[in-house]
């Protein structure tokens, strides 16, 4: 039987014995280096990289000298068990395999018919990528009409050049290409690969994508869980002469992006609307915005917002520098702090001190289906906590990235939060009942990443980010 997850008293009960998170031993801000470092390959990971059969890693990660195969070629095919359209075909859907290599384009069969192509990986849970619903055979003029497709809904539909110059390119799934996500700097295109087909191509791929853009430069990154869940370790790649950064602009507003070392892409574009909104309540406001990364929310809130003073909080120190360099490009009045964002809303709790406007947007704490019971946790812990820093009136803008934590699930562990937001806090982390009333809040809007983020219908988990306005009562 499935165990259900229920809030009570502020805790999260399952049949699940209590983690160090939910006792309080591990209540820390996980950084968005931490999870990189704590990636384990899965077991089937560590199997298939035992099997003296299994291609090396420098048959896996060599580039591609053509993006489909010759018409006059003949492919390999895989048999789903049943039809479906999502684009992400796992190993247990596939019944039969014909002798493919790593990266290469397949037919995607059911029912003996042909229903898709995309790109194989058997070292990889996700075995198939599909590219393509249809049974017409794609072409390298089809690969290319996918990357003018995704620059004309940005520069043509959404205008997006009339506002800024750095935009999510290429969105994964949702513009065709599982497997790669790619944002526009300026001048410089920010690839990241999760996909062994994608990387394999990238190389072709990217030089196109310039042409069509303008950009004039590109790189390539891997994901930081590319080598559990690909079964290789492929290396960067980037066009002669690339430059480590660049500045870019958004609503007037100028943001150095450093692409060694960052996270990602370089610089979070989804949230962009969200900034701009967020300025609307700034203004003379004391605004405190935990987990700034690189300062996007702290900087827009001083500029765009006008507020009176802003306060960014996050606990690795090479994104504050670049946080600090930001604030310095636009003269914004901004004090950024290292620290544990756990350890420093205890101490302004027991300080009492309370802020017109806090920002919650945490790293990704849930990265794998296994950590959706403790990831959850780490969100109603610190969402408790940041409630309790809004003055009676004052706004929280809370955030998950967390694709696998469902919008529902994400509302239910906040109203506990809200519910037990009054509870005060040990020594040790374990709470107890206060003769403070229960706070209420009112929930103003519900958002999502920026536009250039779509979200496609044949793939719920494009809909990754979600953002909950609260009026805290």
């Amino acid at each position: 039987m499935k165990k259900r997850r229920s809030f009570q008293g502020g805790r999260m009960h399952t049949n699940a014995s209590p983690t160090a998170a939910e006792s309080g031993a591990a209540g820390r801000q996980y950084s968005r280096r931490d999870n990189r470092a704590n990636e384990r390959p899965e077991t089937s990971s560590r199997d298939r990289d035992r099997d003296p059969t299994a291609p090396s890693n420098s048959q896996m990660i060599r580039q591609r000298t053509e993006l489909s195969p010759s018409a006059s070629q003949s492919i390999p095919a895989v048999m789903m068990n049943r039809s479906t359209l999502h684009p992400l075909l796992y190993r247990k859907r596939l019944t039969k395999i014909e002798d493919a290599r790593p990266g290469d384009l397949v037919a995607v069969m059911a029912e003996d018919r042909i229903v898709g192509y995309g790109v194989y990986n058997p070292r990889s849970e996700i075995a198939v990528r599909v590219l393509w619903n249809t049974d017409v055979f794609p072409t390298d003029e089809d690969w290319m009409r996918k990357l003018r497709d995704a620059d004309q809904l940005r520069r043509g539909t959404l205008k997006l050049a009339e506002s800024t110059n750095a935009w999510r390119l290429i969105h994964s799934e949702s513009d065709g290409l599982s497997g790669l996500v790619v944002d526009q700097f300026a001048d410089v295109l920010s690839a990241e690969a999760f996909g062994l087909g994608m990387y394999q191509r990238t190389q072709l791929l990217m030089p196109h994508l310039c042409e069509i853009t303008g950009a004039k430069h590109w790189m390539v990154r891997t994901s930081p869980q590319f080598v559990s869940q690909e079964g290789c370790d492929p290396p960067p790649l980037s066009s002669a002469n690339c430059p480590s950064q660049v500045v870019i602009q958004e609503f007037g507003t100028r943001f150095r992006v450093r692409f060694e070392g960052g996270h990602k892409t370089g610089f979070f574009c989804d949230q962009r609307e969200n900034r701009r909104r967020l300025a609307d309540f700034c203004e003379g406001a004391s605004v405190l915005d935990l987990c700034c990364y690189t300062g996007g929310f702290s900087v827009q809130a001083s500029v765009l917002g006008k507020a009176s003073e802003v306060i960014g909080v996050d606990l690795d120190e090479e994104p504050l520098k670049v946080a600090r360099e930001n604030a310095n490009l636009n003269q914004a009045r901004v004090r950024f702090v290292q620290a544990d964002a756990f350890s420093y809303m205890r101490d302004m709790i027991r300080n009492g001190r309370l802020f017109d406007v806090v920002v919650l947007d945490p790293p990704k704490l849930i990265r794998t289906r296994m950590e959706i019971e403790e990831g959850t946790r780490r969100h109603y812990a610190l969402n408790r906590l940041a409630m309790q820093l809004v003055r009676p009136g004052g706004l929280l803008l809370t955030c998950s990235c967390a694709g696998l934590l469902q919008e529902s699930e994400f509302l239910n562990l906040l109203y506990a939060a809200v519910r037990n937001s009054n509870q005060s806090e040990d020594t040790d982390g374990s709470t107890r009942s206060s003769s403070t009333p229960p706070r209420t809040a009112r929930i103003i809007a519900r958002s999502g990443a920026a536009p250039d983020h779509p979200v496609i219908s044949n793939c719920p988990e494009t809909d990754y980010l979600k953002a909950v306005w609260m009026i805290m009562d």
